[in-house]
């Protein structure tokens, strides 16, 4: 029976999209700003264990906010979300520990087009 050596490795930060973002279940416009709220928090999480670099962190959040300001809004614009994600999305496309993150977007981008 093989044993995995785990001595000497090193995890700084890894995000798990397992936790209580789920894009899948939202089924209405309001649903979609408490998910895009908790990737946000996210986002700041991996921002302060240093997985994201603080040129990017700036623009990141912003997008988010933006991208949110825009969801809760009583007519969203779909187009203008989308902008706003995709663009937070491709900047952290560049980041390999912040897969999990665009995999996240990339699911808040399907729901938008699909709710908007």
């Amino acid at each position: 029976m093989a044993t995995f050596d785990q001595r000497g490795q090193k995890v700084n930060y890894q995000y798990n999209a397992a936790g209580d973002i789920n894009f899948g279940t939202i089924q209405s416009k309001l649903e979609i700003v408490p998910e895009l709220q908790k990737l946000q928090r996210e986002i700041q999480q991996a921002i302060e264990a240093g997985v994201i670099g603080e040129d990017v962190a700036i623009d990141v959040e912003a997008k988010m906010k933006k991208a949110i300001l825009q969801a809760q809004k009583p007519e969203p614009d779909k187009r203008t979300t989308l902008d706003y994600l995709n663009e937070a999305k491709a900047l952290l496309e560049g980041v390999a520990s912040a897969a999990g993150l665009v995999t996240a977007l990339t699911q808040a981008v399907e729901v938008v087009k699909r709710l908007f």
